[in-house]
């Protein structure tokens, strides 16, 4: 594939560049930072020889010729960040760039993230609008938008062994769990709750382990990085909410390729949450990128009334439904109008799988791929009707 230009932006200061594996980290780094130093930690001599002796650190800055440096993978030696921080202090204008695929290790030894020194920013899988005209709706709700799969001739292949190797390299070896068959089969029970408020109880009953285990599963996932929880909007409530917050996988095709099928699976409903989910990792990227000052949150009621996305910020009041549906049907619109009558400021959009743009009762109705495509971070992502 074509170089594909990401809409993440660099920044002169120091900082952390979080993201999966196979989001683009390094490839985005190597783009933009020619010339900048180096250092590998998937790399097996470097990890050797900075793990081994991280202050050696200080001697390869020192004796660089550029003053960006970066860190790959900087989670493998954490202990490397007390010494980031005393060449911080002491190499003024010197820009260090600490990439990780994994918060784990951080956030274990106590590591404060440099006192924020350096900020910290995230890369995502592809955006619809920077892949444009080769972006494929029902593609990407297949095998997702992970460049690294994304750019493979084989995608569908690279796809199958992308969790494999998490399982492998970041799970098993570094000992995150003891029992990794019973993490792989979290991995799949959790995959039905993939777009739906968490019930813990219930996917420690499936995966047969106790409460307090898949508790720490899935911070294992959150700090591998590899989901997300988006919790409720509650501002100024007027109704009786539900208090548990949704799950997504980050990418849509990994949550296909976890997702067990079978006769009693319906594919519209696995569809569905694929639909539901690739908005929301869309959406994540939009804030990232462009939009830090607004939050994204869903809506439910204990009486069972949803609206699948609440987007609010400064100058953001958004509630999002999704359809996986070719023709929109008055039913659709409850939600959105519930919502509406609780919040009369918020805009309201419908996005479904159909070709027609479409206004109803004041609710915007576009087809999902219109929306994605339209959907650029540091814009308005309605600014058709701003």
């Amino acid at each position: 594939m074509e170089k594909v230009v990401r809409f993440f932006k660099e920044t002169p200061q120091s900082f952390f560049l979080f993201g999966p594996r196979g989001t683009g980290k390094s490839t985005w780094l190597r783009q933009h930072y020619l010339k900048a130093a180096v250092i590998d930690l998937l790399a097996p001599e470097q990890f050797r020889e900075f793990s081994a002796r991280p202050e050696r650190l200080r001697e390869v800055v020192r004796g660089a010729k550029s003053k960006t440096i970066i860190i790959d993978e900087v989670q493998k030696v954490p202990e490397l960040l007390d010494v980031v921080h005393e060449l911080m202090e002491e190499r003024e204008g010197s820009q260090f760039i600490l990439t990780g695929s994994s918060a784990r290790k951080l956030k274990r030894t106590g590591v404060d993230l440099l006192a924020g020194r350096a900020v910290v920013k995230t890369m995502h899988p592809f955006m619809a609008a920077e892949l444009q005209e080769r972006f494929s709706l029902a593609e990407s709700l297949q095998t997702g938008l992970v460049p690294l799969v994304v750019d493979s001739p084989a995608p569908r292949e690279t796809l199958a062994s992308y969790v494999a190797l998490y399982l492998r390299e970041e799970v098993q070896t570094e000992g995150v769990v003891r029992n990794i068959g019973a993490f792989s089969r979290f991995l799949e029970v959790i995959s039905f709750s993939h777009g739906s408020a968490l019930n813990l109880a219930e996917v420690a009953r499936e995966s047969q382990v106790q409460r307090k285990t898949v508790e720490n599963y899935l911070a294992v996932l959150e700090d591998l990085l590899l989901a997300f929880r988006v919790e409720v909007f509650s501002r100024r409530a007027k109704r009786h909410l539900i208090s548990h917050p949704k799950f997504y996988y980050f990418d849509s095709g990994i949550f296909r390729s976890l997702r067990p099928t079978g006769p009693l699976d319906s594919p519209h409903e696995i569809d569905g949450a694929g639909l539901e989910g690739l908005i929301a990792q869309h959406l994540r990227a939009w804030i990232a990128y462009g939009n830090p000052n607004c939050g994204l949150y869903y809506w439910r009621t204990k009486s069972g009334v949803e609206v699948d996305f609440v987007l609010y910020g400064e100058d953001t009041f958004c509630g999002i439904e999704v359809k996986n549906s070719s023709r929109v049907h008055p039913k659709m619109l409850k939600s959105l109008q519930a919502f509406r009558e609780d919040y009369p400021e918020a805009r309201t959009i419908l996005l479904y799988r159909g070709k027609e743009r479409l206004l109803i009762n004041n609710t915007l109705c576009l087809p999902c791929e219109e929306f994605l495509l339209g959907l650029v971070p540091g814009q308005p992502c309605l600014a058709e009707i701003a």
